[in-house]
This record gives C-alpha cells, sequence and structure tokens, in this order.
C-alpha cells in the first residue's frame, strides 16, 4: 500500500487552522503577551540573582540587595500570575475552537450527505471527529502560542545582550536559536513527517476496522471466523504499535540532538564570556549575567524544537479536517428557487453514471402523480436506489430532466423538495434514543395521536404496544434492541408521520415476514389518496397493489404489467 501524503504543505495547514481563530485572535494575542512577560519574569528570577552574585564578586551594580532580593520574589509572583492567565486563555481558545471544529465537521457532513458520504469509511469519520479534533487541541494551545512567544523572548534577549551586556553573547544567543528553534526543526519535520502521517492513517483504519468489527459481532460469531477476525485486529494493532515506535524513536532522537545543542551553545557562552572578561571586553559580573540569561532563555526555544513530533501529527489531522471542510458536495442546495406543492413527477431522458463509461441509468423515462402507487422493479444493482436518490437530488442528473409539477428539480428550493418527498431506505437508521424520540425527528411538534396513526398504518403499532416501556423503549445502539424488520417499520412510520406528498420506498417489505408485508401493502393502497407513493421492489409480488410498473434492466426502463402477469 502507498504511504498516504498530506495533501497540503505545513504552512498551508497552519494558515489553514488559524484563519479559524476568527474573534478569537484577541484571546490568543492575550495569551502570547502573558507568556512572554511570564516567561521574561522567569528569566528575572535567576538574572536578578546573577546580578546579586556579581555584586558580591565585586561588579559594579548600582541596585541594593534589598532591591535585587524584592526584585527577584516579584519576578516570580509575576511569573504564577502571567503563567496562570497563559495557560488559561491557551486552553479556553483551544476548547472553544474544538468546539467550533466539531460543529463545522458536522455542518461538512451534513451539506455533502449523502452522496459523498457514501464511499467514507464510519469508523474513519469518528476518528476525525475525536483523534483528529483532539490532535488539533495541541496545535492551538500548545503550537501557535509557544511560537510567538519564542519569537518575543529571543528578539526581548538578543536586544538586552546587544546593548546591555556585549554583542558578541547576543551573536552566540542568535545563533543557538536559529540552530534550535529554526533549523533543527525544519530538519527534524523532514525527518518526521511522512511516519506522523503513516501514523494518523493506521490510527484511522484501525479505529474504522475495529468499529466494523464490534458492529459486525454477531455475524462474526455464527461464521465461526472469530479467531480470524481476532488475529486481523492483532495484525493491525502491531502495524499501528510499529508505527507509533518508529515515530517515537525518531521523536527521542530530535530530543537528544536538541538538548545537545543547547549544551553546545551554552558552553560557547561560557568561553566567550571568560574570553571578554580577560580580554577586559567586559567585567566579571557582566560576564556572569550574559551566561546565567542564556543559559535559561532556551525554555521557549526548546518548545518549538519539540513541535515537528506532534506538528507531523497536527498537520496530517489538520490536513483531513480542512480537506472534509472544504470538500465540495455532489449537489449544491437550491436556496433561492421555488417552493413546490407536489401534484405529479415526470422523469425524461435521465441518464446517470457513478464511473465513466459505465451508465447506471440510460435515458430513464417514467410519471407518477398524486394518488397513485408507482412500483419499480429490476435485479439488484440495477439503479432503481439511484433514480430514487435522483429524484431526491442526493446526486446531480447528468442528462435529462426531473420535474416536479413542470418545475425542473434543480430550481427548486432544496428544503421545499424535501418538504414534499421523503425516502425510506432498505437500512433504517435508528438513533440510540426512545422510539418515541427516534420518531419524532420526522415530525418534532406530532401529537400521540398522530403517532399512533402513524405507527398502525406502518403495522408496528401493536409491537411498540406490547413492549413494557412502549414508546419510550430504548431503540439501542444502531438500533440493536430491535430487529431489522422492527426497524423497518418504524422506518416506515417515519415516513407517514411525516405527511410528505410523495413517499420514494426502497423495498420497505425486504425485512419483514409475508403477513406484515401483507399489512403493509394494504396500509399502503388505503392510504395513497392524498399521496403518491413509488414502491422499488425485486419481488413481483409486492407490485400487486401498484397502479403501473416499471422494469429496470440493464440501465433502461419501460413499463410492464406485473399485476396482469401475477394472475
Amino acid at each position: 500500500m502507498s504511504k498516504q501524503r498530506i495533501r497540503r504543505s505545513g504552512i498551508a495547514v497552519m494558515s489553514g487552522l488559524i484563519v479559524l481563530l476568527g474573534s478569537l485572535s484577541y484571546a490568543m494575542l492575550f495569551a502570547v503577551i502573558n507568556g512572554s512577560l511570564g516567561f521574561l519574569s522567569a528569566m528575572g528570577v535567576t538574572a536578578f540573582g546573577a546580578l546579586g552574585i556579581a555584586k558580591a564578586l565585586g561588579g559594579s551594580i548600582a541596585l541594593s540587595y534589598g532591591w535585587i532580593i524584592g526584585l527577584t520574589v516579584g519576578c516570580g509572583i509575576m511569573r504564577g500570575l502571567l503563567r496562570f492567565f497563559e495557560q488559561y486563555l491557551n486552553h479556553f481558545i483551544a476548547f472553544r475552537l474544538l468546539a467550533v471544529l466539531r460543529n463545522k465537521i458536522f455542518e461538512a457532513l451534513r451539506r455533502l450527505c449523502p452522496a459523498k458520504l457514501e464511499s467514507k469509511k464510519k469508523g474513519s469519520i469518528i476518528a476525525m471527529i475525536t483523534a483528529d479534533v483532539e490532535t488539533l487541541e495541541v496545535f492551538y494551545a500548545h503550537t501557535v502560542s509557544p511560537v510567538c512567544i519564542a519569537l518575543t523572548v529571543c528578539i526581548t534577549i538578543v536586544t538586552v545582550l546587544a546593548f546591555c551586556i556585549s554583542p558578541y553573547l547576543a551573536l552566540i544567543a542568535l545563533a543557538g536559536y536559529v540552530a534550535i528553534g529554526i533549523v533543527l526543526p525544519l530538519i527534524s519535520s523532514r525527518f518526521m513527517k511522512n511516519d506522523g502521517v503513516d501514523y494518523r492513517r493506521r490510527f484511522s483504519s484501525f479505529n474504522a476496522f475495529y468499529m466494523d468489527s464490534v458492529k459486525g459481532i454477531k455475524d462474526i460469531v455464527l461464521h465461526n471466523a472469530g479467531e480470524k477476525r481476532l488475529d486481523e485486529v492483532a495484525d493491525k494493532s502491531r502495524s499501528l504499535s510499529a508505527s507509533a515506535l518508529r515515530l517515537k524513536k525518531k521523536i527521542t532522537f530530535a530530543q537528544v540532538i536538541t538538548e545537545a545543542f543547547v549544551s553546545l551553545v551554552t558552553l560557547s557562552a561560557v568561553a566567550a564570556a571568560a574570553a571578554l572578561v580577560i580580554n577586559g571586553k567586559t567585567d566579571i559580573g557582566k560576564g556572569i549575567i550574559g551566561v546565567v540569561i542564556i543559559a535559561g532563555s532556551f525554555g521557549p526555544v526548546i518548545a518549538l524544537s519539540a513541535l515537528p513530533g506532534n506538528l507531523s501529527q497536527t498537520f496530517a489531522s489538520g490536513d483531513r479536517v480542512l480537506a472534509l471542510i472544504d470538500e465540495e458536495p455532489a449537489v449544491h442546495a437550491v436556496e433561492n428557487g421555488k417552493d413546490m406543492d407536489f401534484g405529479s413527477v415526470d422523469v425524461s431522458g435521465v441518464s446517470f453514471s457513478y464511473q465513466e463509461n459505465y451508465k447506471v441509468l440510460d435515458e430513464v423515462c417514467m410519471h407518477a402523480q398524486k394518488g397513485e402507487i408507482v412500483g419499480i422493479v429490476g435485479e439488484s444493482g440495477s439503479g432503481k436506489s439511484t433514480l430514487l436518490k435522483l429524484m431526491l437530488r442526493f446526486w446531480q442528473k447528468q442528462c435529462g430532466t426531473i420535474e416536479y409539477d413542470n418545475e425542473d428539480i434543480d430550481l427548486i428550493n432544496t428544503s421545499s423538495l424535501l418538504d414534499n418527498v421523503t425516502m425510506v431506505s432498505q437500512s433504517t437508521y435508528l438513533f440510540d434514543e426512545t422510539i418515541r424520540e427516534n420518531l419524532t425527528i420526522a415530525k418534532q411538534d406530532a401529537t400521540q395521536e398522530q403517532i399512533d396513526d402513524a405507527c398502525r398504518r406502518a403495522s408496528v403499532y401493536s409491537f411498540i404496544q406490547s413492549l413494557p416501556e412502549g414508546y419510550e423503549t430504548k431503540a439501542g445502539t444502531l438500533g440493536d434492541n430491535l430487529s431489522a424488520g422492527e426497524r423497518q417499520r418504524i422506518g416506515l412510520a417515519r415516513a407517514f408521520l411525516r405527511g410528505s406528498k410523495l413517499i420514494l420506498l426502497d423495498e420497505p417489505t425486504s425485512n419483514v415476514d409475508s403477513i406484515n408485508e401483507g399489512m403493509i401493502l394494504k396500509s399502503l393502497k388505503d392510504n395513497r389518496k392524498d399521496a403518491c407513493i413509488i414502491l422499488v421492489s425485486h419481488r413481483e409480488s409486492t407490485m400487486a397493489i401498484a397502479d403501473r410498473v416499471y422494469k429496470i434492466q440493464n440501465g433502461k426502463i419501460s413499463e410492464v404489467n406485473i399485476n396482469a402477469k401475477t394472475r
């Protein structure tokens, strides 16, 4: 498998993430100011301590010992206060932005749904919402501010050394800052970039695979595939651990090199200060103060050198999140079009392909209107479900027209289209909420009478009443407390409760027995007066209630007389 690479450069990822700060940029500015002043206060403790030593050694220090002690204590107190506010602001920004990011990801998923999400693994999306977003917290809380603090502190220290101590020590400090804070991180970043991306890819893949394994545990056990699946989970886990170990080794190696450079620069400063004192270029007091300042100033710079290990993962996570947020949907919602009040739908000459040179639908034509049931039959994969998705504008038709009451679907407001048209798919998703809450998703202000009526029409009312908690029964994670047939009938009840004038039913009786199928079909037939029902099924028996039936074969559609055939 080829290695996945970041689609954006590190600078582009960082720029995109910083843009998300928005109005929080002022809080970030205050965090940087507090952090810079806080670190300078921390350095003030050692600097004034060194000042006291210099005074004791006979240096020409104007401050009294009392002032030196007072300033040392004051710097310590200020360090604590300023550090607190810096950390508070950094984490306030980070956690606020985590909420913003999750909202943006959800908005992107809603915008891309359902077309673009069909090719995305749910486990990978969950990894993005959890692990990737949490990784970005490191960027906002422990990257942006430290970079700015390091820059501010380094400029301040170099300026103080150059004008108050010695230009030579200032040059040594500057060289050290550039080497440790810029050169080494750039080298480390290149050294670890692919490992960070590889780790995030493997983590996402493992998460998706593990979720699929948990979701399908019943089928795995029933087919006696537990040992094989366990071995696959173990293999992926070992692969993930090996990837993490490779990254950790490189991070550790980079840290060792950084510490070695810090020691080298500090020794260089000691040697330079000694030479300056010996040659009479400065006194011993200033020499000591200069060395102490340089030795104590590498905290923010070392934080920069440690960034590549985190940034390699941050860039991978940031790239994935930004790519999702920026991804264009298969179709854009229509917001300034026309509203509709369904009366009829006409499909004329519609063709569609998921892949080039392979038509799923080829010049399809059909008609349906309020008060009738229209059936569509065909083998699995013939394009029946695709046609329904095009009628909901989940995908963009590639040629031909789909008109509601003589108005092209591309000119109808998306909200109005979804108010008039609803679909019940082959697999109904139920949230881990009560049956009532799962039903009222379709109509939040539904009365109890309306809920009961919809459930009766879907032949699920008696089942719900037989449950100890009735409508308050939890559906369970992924609806696992209910059978496939029960979930499908609750999905059908949702459609009835919504009251849409065009109901698209994709294999609505595939998971129910013949008795319940008969009840559902009778209900559909009895309640078609105020709505149009388009019924998709591979069972010809299901088409007995249809007024007209179309058959899709090899992408082509033709009207057939199924009722006459079954008679």
